[in-house]
Formats: C-alpha cells, structure tokens, sequence
C-alpha cells in the first residue's frame, strides 16, 4: 500500500478541513509548490491534490497553480480532484500533467460524462466515492444523495474507472482514525482498486489498512502537516 501526502488548495493556500466544513479551515502553508517538494523529498510516491475552491464553486480555480506544482515534482505522479463536472475542465487538469483526474459530483450525478472520460482517458480517471453513513456525499460534500457507495463503485468499475478513493466524510480530518470495517466492506466487494481517505491519525491507522484486501493506497492530510504520521517512518512501516 502506497502512502498519498494531501495538499489542500484554497485561496491559494495549503489548508484542511474538518468533515469537509468549509468554515473550518485550517491553514497549512502558503506554498504549495513547496509543499509538493516537501512532500516528494520525503519519500510520497504519489500526491492527491484537491481543488476545494473548485469543488464547492462547481469549476476549477487553481489550474495555474496545479500546473506549478506537477512541473515542481516530474518523478511524482498526481492525482487531482474539485469541480471537475464535464470533459472540458477534466482536459484542463489532465493538460497541466497531473496523471490522474478524480471525478466525484459528476460520477454520481452524470454517469454518461464519466464513461466518456474513462473511455477518453484510459487508467487516467479515478472516482471519488465520498459517503456519509454510506450514502454519496456531493457538491463539495454539501449534499447527500440516495445512491449508495457501494452502487458508484460498481459504476466506477463498468466505466472503466482506473479505481476509486473512499472517503468517510464524517472522519475527514477530524483525526479519530479511518473508518475500518466500512472500509473494508466496501474493498471486499470493489472489482477496482481502493484507494482509502480520511480521519488518518497514526502510522497505526496506516498499518491496519495496509491489511484490507484491496486498499492499494491511502491519503494522509492533517496527521502529516501536525507531525502525528511522519512520512518516511508510514512509508517505511506498509512497505512489506
């Protein structure tokens, strides 16, 4: 199981949130090109960048800056996410360099756009199955449809989708640990590769996922920015 250092952009800025709140940011660093860096010199084989300004305005807002940070990091893949909700501003993304794009409101609400951009962009596309008590959060978390996590996994994997990032909403950045056993229910059943998020609090938290069957990787913010999970030694620790 990989290890995925979070950069959060809003305003510009590297922050967290808590439960997707937007009024409960924290903020991290004002460079985030220099976080990229930080992150890739200790180790991340991978990034997951989130555009929350995108995702809760609906259409991208730091493609400038994104573009910055994956020329800043050429030996570390990224994958970015917030207000990607057509084919348009999913090419914009994809145009910066970032390797993989995460479709999350529009994969719920528009299956036709998604099976159009995994068909336009092969192993490039990932879904963002984001849930509160097992049901799709969407619009930057704001709403929460019927449709189950469970059913936009199944529809991730018949797109084409190269896999999909679970987040528990309802743990994000709160630091009371990963949600396990829905975690792991939801990997048990998942024809693609899960990828886990939120409430990561330990180098423990990482350990235990590393023993779900099908989590390939999992996404760390707020525990990393504190100094609670230090990269290296959670790199080190799900290495075998």
């Amino acid at each position: 199981m990989i290890v995925i250092p979070a950069i959060d952009l809003q305003g510009g800025r590297c922050v967290r949130l808590v439960e997707g709140r937007a009024d409960s940011t924290t903020v991290f660093g004002d460079d985030p090109v220099a976080m990229a860096r930080r992150w890739a010199e200790r180790g991340a084989r991978r990034l997951h960048v989130v555009d929350l300004d995108g995702a809760f305005d609906g259409a991208p807002r730091h493609a400038a800056l994104i573009r910055a940070m994956v020329e800043a990091v050429p030996a570390v893949p990224v994958e970015v996410g917030g207000g990607l909700r057509d084919l348009a501003t999913l090419e914009s993304v994809l145009d910066t360099g970032a390797r993989w794009a995460v479709l999350g409101t529009v994969a719920a609400l528009e299956p036709a756009v998604l099976e159009a951009a995994c068909r336009r962009w092969p192993d490039r596309i990932l879904v963002g199955v984001d849930a509160v008590d097992g049901r799709v959060a969407v619009r930057g978390w704001t709403d929460v449809l019927p449709l189950g996590a469970r059913e936009l996994v199944g529809r991730a994997a018949v797109a084409g989708a190269a896999g999909v990032i679970y987040t528990d909403v309802r743990r994000d950045g709160t630091g009371r640990g990963p949600n396990l056993k829905a975690t792991a229910a939801l990997a048990a059943g998942a024809p693609v590769p899960v990828i886990a998020s939120g409430g990561i609090a330990a180098v423990d938290d990482l350990v235990r996922l590393a023993a779900i069957p099908n989590v390939a990787g999992a996404i760390v913010g707020r525990a990393l920015y504190t100094g609670a999970v230090d990269l290296e030694a959670a790199i080190a620790a799900v290495a075998t």
